[in-house]
């Protein structure tokens, strides 16, 4: 089996003049970086870790936001064969207790702001230490030599999003690396010399490959900005920097759609969203407003990216899309419906090239097929579309009712700012479908409950209809944006 490393087989591929990079800091400062000084660069820092003690093999964490020490940290980690663990930066102590237990890292690299919340015993280098290493005027460490890798070593850590339990430690593969090679091109759609700017926040499964990896596979710049999501700074950006390729998480759509007016945004090309369903009104506000068509997609921590509305396909408001070329995916346990088939979503493993090989401190997975968990709907078209979680279903009289489909329509009120369904039990029907509605510009009573059932039941199928509904300041919503239903439902 032939070696394997990122350094030699993507980023030495490009000329070192070519930009890699466009970083703007908190202050607004703009700096492009090209691939020979990305490569020289990471090569000082391996060094750095390797004088700290850390090995092939060995884990490193990084508690850095969008700035351009978290992409030099990633690569020299994958230079020298050790393991990348790339936290969110809005971790606290707790959260990196259970995350250091699992990992056990070597070396943390971290802002100095964050590094306070790290559990003792665990080798800090701070932003000031990194900037050392990269001054060419000081006296450096030997660099690490690029090592060849199999494609099986360990490369990457990222912890699942503990929407149903505690997070879980996701250990994905060199392969993985590379292996992102099929959504860059077919979902992710950018081309060479554009620029592409993904927003997701370090620490998820989204930033780990289409932040930078994605980008650089489709010989594409990435854009990294450093500071907290703005929406009208967010269009700024996209304007002044002439973004082409634009990936955002669903809440930054619907969020920008609903508190700033959009306007023509005439250099995307494509934009591209996943996490979460998005609901088909904020598709239709961007296409009207923005003149951008919004390519939904699907993946997750374990599997990378599985489907999407892909390159050349007629995109279909609210679908997840298609499985993604090459890739083995199945409904099971399925029904069939005047809509179209319903199941639990499976992929076939071996056609998987960004398949996780286990979690850490578990059993390795070994099965054919794995279960995602969430049930989607198959129409005759081939299209996907995702209904819920296998455990979020609402099972009333008889009936399963996937709460995405009663969230979009709650918030296509006018009245509606967030919304979220749950099942409530019922001694007649089992369960009824409950909502949880955030309101805009609109007091709760009674009467605003009843004009939202009767709302629900003019825009889809009338059994689907909330029963009870509930009013709240806010959702309870993970760092990456989902929805906790399993608190709702407990609430």
């Amino acid at each position: 089996m032939r070696a394997v490393n990122l350094i030699d087989d993507l980023l030495e591929t490009f000329p070192a003049s070519k930009p890699a990079l466009v970083a703007i800091d908190r202050n607004g400062e703009r700096r492009v970086w090209h691939f020979g000084e990305l490569i020289a660069m990471s090569a000082g820092l391996s060094g750095a870790f390797l004088a700290r003690g850390v090995g092939r093999g060995d884990v490193v964490m990084t508690l850095v936001g969008n700035r351009i020490e978290w992409v030099l940290s990633l690569l020299a980690c994958w230079r020298m064969g050790a393991i990348a663990l790339p936290c969110n930066t809005q971790l606290r102590r707790k959260d990196l207790e259970q995350r250091t237990a699992v990992a056990n890292p070597v070396l943390c690299v971290g802002e100095e702001e964050l590094l306070g919340e790290l559990p003792d015993g665990i080798e800090a280098m701070t932003m000031a230490d990194v900037e050392r290493v990269l001054d060419e005027d000081l006296e450096q460490e030997p660099p690490a030599e690029v090592a060849d890798l199999d494609p099986g070593e360990p490369a990457l850590i990222v912890f699942t999003s503990g929407t149903t339990g505690a997070p879980r430690a996701a250990l994905h593969a060199q392969r993985y690396l590379l292996g992102n090679r099929a959504q860059a091109e077919h979902w992710l759609g950018a081309r060479d010399g554009d620029l592409v700017w993904c927003t997701t926040a370090t620490g998820w499964s989204k930033s780990a490959r289409n932040v930078f990896l994605a980008p650089w596979l489709c010989r594409a710049t990435a854009m990294i900005v450093e500071g907290r999501f703005d929406p009208e700074e967010r269009l700024a950006l996209i304007e002044r920097e002439q973004v082409n390729v634009l990936c955002q998480a669903p809440t930054e759509y619907r969020v920008v759609a609903k508190r700033v007016g959009l306007r023509p945004l005439p250099t995307v090309r494509r934009a591209v969203s996943a996490g979460e369903a998005l609901d088909p009104g904020v598709i239709a506000a961007w296409r009207e407003e923005a003149g951008i068509e919004i390519n939904d997609g699907y993946g997750q921590t374990e599997t990378g990216h599985l489907t999407g509305n892909l390159v050349g396909m007629e995109v279909r408001d609210g679908s997840m899309g298609k499985p993604l070329p090459g890739f083995d995916l199945r409904i099971v346990d399925a029904e069939d419906g005047l809509d179209g088939r319903k199941g639990v979503l499976e992929v076939r493993t071996s056609s998987c090239p960004t398949f996780f090989t286990g979690y850490l401190g578990e059993e390795p997975f070994t099965g054919e097929w794995w279960s995602t968990g969430d049930v989607v709907r198959e129409d005759a078209d081939g299209y996907l579309w995702y209904e819920s979680r296998n455990d979020d279903l609402i099972l009333s009289a008889g009936y399963r009712i996937g709460p995405f489909e009663v969230e979009s329509a709650l918030m296509s009120h006018p009245g509606v700012a967030d919304a979220a369904a749950v099942p409530a039990p019922d001694p007649e029907r089992g369960a009824v479908v409950r909502a949880i509605v955030v309101p805009r510009d609109r007091e709760p009573s009674e009467e605003f409950a009843r004009e939202l059932q009767e709302h629900v039941k003019s825009v889809t199928a009338p059994y689907k209809y909330p029963r009870i509904v509930d009013f709240a300041t806010e959702l309870p919503r993970t760092p990456s944006g989902k929805v906790k239903r399993a608190e709702l439902r407990n609430s």
